[in-house]
């Protein structure tokens, strides 16, 4: 065994004086900005300087957080790199700046009180209940056993209990429930889950459970009545953490069939709970992607191709090629379901928006009891106030595995989202259908939640409460406002009503710049965006376009060719009529064989003849949308729309069931007419529908891989993003990514935003900001 040696002795600048230096104490101040507060960041710097021997003190501040660190410069060093290294789950540390302060020499690391000023710290988004906390609900052993609002720093309410920064107790709905003595002991213990966990309670102090209805119960006996009631067939009004549901039991035909009545729904899919993965992947095709997405943190709904047999009631989703599937994300939701020691609860449950079809989410309990009459048997509901309505997220997963969001909100809002470029503060408003607004500053933005349609004054109203509560968190001031040019989108005329400087964005190249933002590119691409409706610059309606932009502007390539679409709303609501006026701009008669014609009332096919040919009510469209609608009233599958979308999406549903199918129809952007032709010959001759409706995908894929193609030879862009609300087409999608990668193409699609309008401002934001600096 080799023996040690002795150590050398001192030399001035030699090893032992490094040495020496290194056991020397120093302290530095280290401000950390990001999502550090509300994620348990406090307790893991204590217990981080604790382990190392350093001593100091950490407190939340407007811009974070701020740490004073003293101790040997070995051991600070350790404490730096650990710090981002080994920081909580929720944590997303954006900034670490260190300056030097002289030692004082004193020992200790404690957590001292907030300070207020000016800066910006940020709120992490909702968090689905953690494992730990899941273990203690199901423990009889547990204080908070079967407790329906347990919870810890790794999980819960964040961004809807959330009123102010920086986020302690007193800025958050938990304000007004005093700590009973033994969650303040948990509280104020830097060993414990719950140090400073801000929502943190228990039965003896939280918020209390209740049942409203036919007859009333509270705590657990609420909760017990309410499996009761579900079971027998009951439609109950649950508040979750963003606002209430509507939920009933998702198996039973005649439950499902009367929400949807009640809530005149249409034929618009709902979507469902499940208790587990397991159950989840008897109903859709549960791959590893859309497995980690339904189990992750955030917990959105996650869109699965349908089983052909399912135990769901038929009511559930009817003509949809998906179902929305997500998995409970609060203590709640599970108990709802059942605990191991009592699981006797339903399989599957319908959980959909609380609201009137239309209106947006209800957070209010009054406005909940008044609004929700006549929707819902009962009220499942507790007092802790939500600050800000916060809907379910809707993902689905891209063929590459990436997630497409189709609808970004709980989970997701309001985490920050880097930009490629800085920006003055600036508050983009979105657009009309599936508003989100957007504010950012610097090199950062911060969309809301989803806001929904701004057709009612309760949307616009909401709309300005997202705006407040966000600036709020934010604390971004703006000095100007981005919108849509459009002249009567309402978010544009209340962005009109503001007064701060102004700039209007063509929908289209927000839609672009949006995809173009998310992935940090400066060059121009090629940006192919497909939609149902955006106001062009000829006031034509455009949405098949195919565009060359960069953040500073754009150039209209190639496009749909136009049509007619006879009574604007009309057209859009009765996809028969789009049919007639595709028919006759390719010189196709009306013919009583085709189904669009027959679905027309007798009555009105000659004044919807004479509205085309003069012109009455017409404006001229190139929606790749509205030719979705066309093509789904020609073959028979949808003639009116109950809700948006249903036309393409019934469409894509028959196409599913096709299987693999290698030609489509010959079909460019701007002579569509040859396309009709053929679907029509194919229905003459007895085609299938499913077929030609996989035939008309692959058409249009092809259609967009030779307008690249074009474009690429007289631009010489080799970039292309997919973008606009048609893309949220899992078919179409995948055909034109895979087609447009193999002729060489780099493509790009959304995945952090939506590709329709809920990803409006994020785009808006970049293009005023390359605006304002020309």
């Amino acid at each position: 065994m080799e023996q040690p040696t002795a150590a050398p002795p001192l030399r001035r600048g030699g090893a032992g004086v490094t040495a020496a230096v290194h056991r020397r104490p120093v302290r530095r101040l280290v401000a950390v900005g990001g999502v550090v507060q509300g994620v348990g960041f406090r307790p893991f710097v204590h217990a981080l300087a604790t382990e190392l021997g350093l001593s100091g003190q950490v407190a939340n501040g407007p811009a974070g957080a701020r740490i004073e660190i003293e101790g040997g410069a070995d051991a600070v060093a350790a404490f730096r790199h650990r710090l981002t290294a080994d920081a909580p789950p929720l944590a997303e540390i954006v900034s670490v700046s260190i300056s030097e302060l002289p030692p004082t020499g004193r020992t200790g690391f404690v957590i001292v009180p907030s300070t207020t000023g000016r800066g910006r710290a940020l709120v992490p988004p909702d968090s689905a209940t953690c494992e730990s906390c899941l273990t203690e609900l199901a423990d009889p052993a547990d204080r908070r056993h079967r407790h329906p609002f347990i919870t810890c720093t790794d999980c819960g309410p964040r961004f809807t209990i959330t009123t102010a920064m920086p986020y302690d107790r007193a800025t958050t709905t938990m304000a007004t429930f005093p700590l009973c003595p033994d969650c303040a002991a948990e509280y104020t213990d830097p060993s414990n889950r719950r140090f400073h966990a801000q929502p943190v309670a228990c039965w003896a102090c939280g918020p209390r459970l209740r049942l409203s209805g036919p007859v009333r119960r509270e705590g657990g006996a609420a909760l017990s009545e309410a499996r009761r009631m579900l079971a027998a067939g009951a439609i109950l009004a649950v508040k979750g953490i963003g606002g209430y549901h509507l939920v009933c039991d998702a198996i039973a035909p005649h439950s499902v069939g009367e929400l949807r009545r009640r809530k005149a729904r249409g034929d618009k899919p709902f979507a469902v709970m499940t208790p587990d993965p397991a159950t989840a992947a008897r109903l859709g095709h549960l791959g590893p992607a859309e497995r980690r997405l339904l189990m992750g943190r955030s917990r959105p709904i996650v869109l699965l191709r349908r089983r052909a047999r399912t135990p769901l009631a038929p009511q559930v989703c009817p003509g949809a090629p998906d179902i929305g599937v997500m998995l409970p994300y609060t203590p709640l939701h599970r108990l709802l379901f059942g605990l191991p020691d009592d699981p006797s609860g339903p399989g599957v449950l319908v959980v959909t928006s609380g609201n009137i079809s239309g209106e947006p989410l209800v957070t209010d309990d009054r406005e909940a009891l008044a609004r929700l009459k006549g929707l819902a048997d009962a009220w499942l509901w507790h007092d802790r106030p939500i600050a800000v309505a916060c809907d379910d997220s809707v993902v689905r997963v891209r063929a590459d595995g990436s997630p497409l969001p189709v609808r970004r909100s709980r989970g997701f809002a309001p985490a920050r989202i880097r930009l490629p470029l800085a920006v003055r503060p600036v508050l983009a408003v979105g657009g009309d259908l599936k508003n989100t607004l957007c504010l950012a500053e610097d090199d950062s933005a911060w969309l809301s939640a989803h806001v929904g349609d701004m057709d009612s004054l309760a949307a616009q109203r909401a709309f300005e409460r997202a705006e407040s509560h966000l600036r709020a968190l934010t604390r971004v001031d703006p000095v100007c406002v981005a919108a849509d040019r459009h002249p009567g989108y309402r978010s544009t005329r209340w962005a009109r009503r503001d007064g701060r400087p102004l700039t209007l964005v063509q929908h289209h190249h927000a839609h672009i710049a949006s995809a173009m933002a998310e992935h940090g590119l400066h060059e121009p691409v090629l940006g192919v965006a497909f939609d149902g409706t955006g106001y062009g610059d000829d006031g034509a309606i455009w949405g098949g376009e195919v565009l060359l932009a960069d953040y500073a502007g754009y150039r209209r390539l190639t496009h749909l060719a136009y049509v007619p679409l006879p009574g604007g709303d009309a057209g859009v609501r009765n996809p028969y009529r789009m049919a007639l006026s595709h028919l006759r701009a390719a010189g196709i008669a009306w013919s009583p064989d085709l189904p669009c014609t027959t679905a027309c009332p007798p009555e009105e096919l000659p004044l919807l003849e004479a509205q085309l040919a003069r012109g009455l009510g017409c404006t001229p469209t190139s929606s790749m949308g509205r030719l979705f609608d066309a093509v789904s009233s020609l073959v028979g599958i949808c003639h009116r729309a109950g809700y948006e979308a249903q036309a393409a999406v019934e469409l894509e549903a028959a196409a599913v069931t096709a299987g693999r199918v290698l030609d489509g129809y010959a079909f460019e952007l701007d002579a569509p007419a040859s396309l009709l032709a053929a679907i029509v010959a194919d229905l003459r001759s007895g085609v299938g529908v499913p077929l030609i409706a996989a035939r008309f995908h692959l058409a249009v894929a092809d259609a967009v891989r030779t307008a690249c193609r074009k474009a690429r030879r007289t631009t010489g862009v080799r970039t292309v993003v997919l973008t606009g609300g048609v893309f949220t087409n899992a078919l179409l999608d995948e055909m034109c990514t895979a087609g447009l990668a193999e002729d060489g193409f780099t493509v790009l699609g959304h995945t952090l935003v939506p590709p329709g309008d809920g990803g409006l401002a994020l785009g808006q934001v970049v293009v005023a900001a390359r605006v304002t600096d020309d």
